[in-house]
Formats: structure tokens, sequence, C-alpha cells
């Protein structure tokens, strides 16, 4: 997916912006926010658009992961993949988020089994408009990466959960409680 495949809902995010975005602090979304808008391919070469999601009824749950088959992105993909059936009962459908290659998405998802999409993001477009992309501090060295991050889209395409630097372990069980599904 290029720069022109992201979109905030109401204005075009254009090269520069993107590039400033870059530079600058990551912008930082909000519940009641209206959520920028992607059309990605998944690993599998599958396009997905949100416009068309919403469309047809259905709210999304974006989240974004640091690294394929690392120990913390594993246990939270699994805690998805285990909680599939119950979130897409109430509607939800799940999008994993990464930088990494679609051979290394392929990977992940037969490794563990992964009932859901793993979108491509390899120029980071769809990072830079959620404003994942962030300074990062590990034992006291700072870099930039990406910080975990998931994100509840509506069906009127307003975020109706948005939350930066989530844990790995238990937050699924979080966000379902979050949003009212019952464990």
């Amino acid at each position: 997916m290029g720069v022109v495949g992201v979109k905030m809902a109401d204005e075009s995010l254009d090269l520069l912006s993107l590039l400033g975005h870059a530079m600058a602090e990551p912008i930082t979304l909000e519940n009641g926010d209206k959520s920028p808008l992607f059309d990605a391919p998944d690993s599998g070469g599958e396009q997905h658009n949100l416009t068309e999601i919403l469309s047809l009824g259905k709210k999304v749950i974006l989240y974004f992961y640091p690294k394929d088959s690392t120990p913390g992105c594993t246990v939270q993909a699994c805690d998805f993949r285990d909680d599939m059936a119950r979130l897409t009962s109430h509607g939800f459908q799940v999008f994993g988020v990464s930088k990494d290659s679609a051979k290394s998405h392929e990977n992940f998802i037969s490794k563990q089994d992964i009932n859901f999409p793993l979108l491509m993001d390899e120029d980071m477009a769809i990072h830079q408009a959620f404003g994942t992309w962030r300074l990062k501090k590990n034992y006291g060295k700072e870099y930039m990466g990406c910080a975990r991050s998931t994100f509840v889209i509506g069906e009127d395409g307003k975020l109706i959960f948005a939350r930066y630097n989530v844990k790995a372990k238990g937050h699924v069980s979080m966000l379902m409680r979050e949003l009212g599904i019952d464990e």
C-alpha cells in the first residue's frame, strides 16, 4: 500500500503531511475521533477497505504490534485468536498491523494458527495515520518503534476505543470488558 492508501475520514493526507508526522510528534487519537481510513492488503494479498467493512455494519478492532513471532506479540495474537468467536458474534472484525513482510506474517499465521488478517504496512502509512510509530525507551536507550496500540472503530467510523502503549498479556480480556463483551 502506498501513501495514497491512507486518508483521514474528512481530509486526504498527502506525502508531506505524512512526512511531517514522521518528523514531529505523532498524532494521538482519542475516543470519539473520526478514524483514519485505510485500504490495505493482508499477507495473503486480499484487500481490506475500512469504508467497505463499515458499510457492511461491522465494527473493526485494529491493533498494532511491534514484531511477528516475538513473545509478547505472540501472546496478544493468540489471545485475539482464542476469543475470535466471541468478538465476531458481537460484530467485530479484527486486524493486526505491523511493519513485517508478507512472508513473516504468513509464518506467524501458520505457526500460531492465527484466524484473522495481518495487514501489510511495510511503508508504515497506517502506523503514521494512527500515530503508533513513537519514541520508545528501553533500558535507557531511546528509539523510534511501534507502540503496542489498539483502536476500535464503530459502524459510524468513529473511535469507540483508542489506547496507546497497551500491555500484551491480558489486553484482549480488558478490551472485551471495556466493550461490554461478557467473558
